[in-house]
């Protein structure tokens, strides 16, 4: 992942009301949800979840699908992956790390 991408990314997710709809498509997994489903979910208010929704777009943090009437909006796991492959490469000096496989690793 290119650092301005991650800068993009970053930048997205930094801020409560879009953190929060990243994670509930996180957890809705390929399926994704509808506006009208997050926005209840979460209780935010349409227009301004469909500037959130906007901004995590522009991060490719999220990819969305029309079905007939309805967009679909799912969390784009390979960009998720990418991030936290990017913010972990340099863990244990480079090694491959893997959780608590010793006291020095931060993971």
């Amino acid at each position: 992942m290119q650092e301005a991408q991650v800068i993009r990314s970053l930048s997205a997710l930094a801020h409560e009301a879009r953190l929060r709809v990243f994670r509930a498509l996180v957890v809705a997994g390929p399926e994704g949800l509808t506006p009208s489903a997050l926005a209840e979910q979460l209780g935010i208010a349409p227009n301004a979840l469909s500037f959130h929704l906007k901004e995590l777009s522009h991060a490719e943090l999220v990819s969305q699908e029309r079905q007939g009437r309805n967009v679909l909006y799912r969390a784009a796991f390979p960009a998720m992956n990418g991030l936290l492959a990017y913010l972990v490469d340099n863990c244990c000096q480079g090694q491959a790390c893997t959780p608590n496989a010793s006291a020095s690793c931060p993971c």
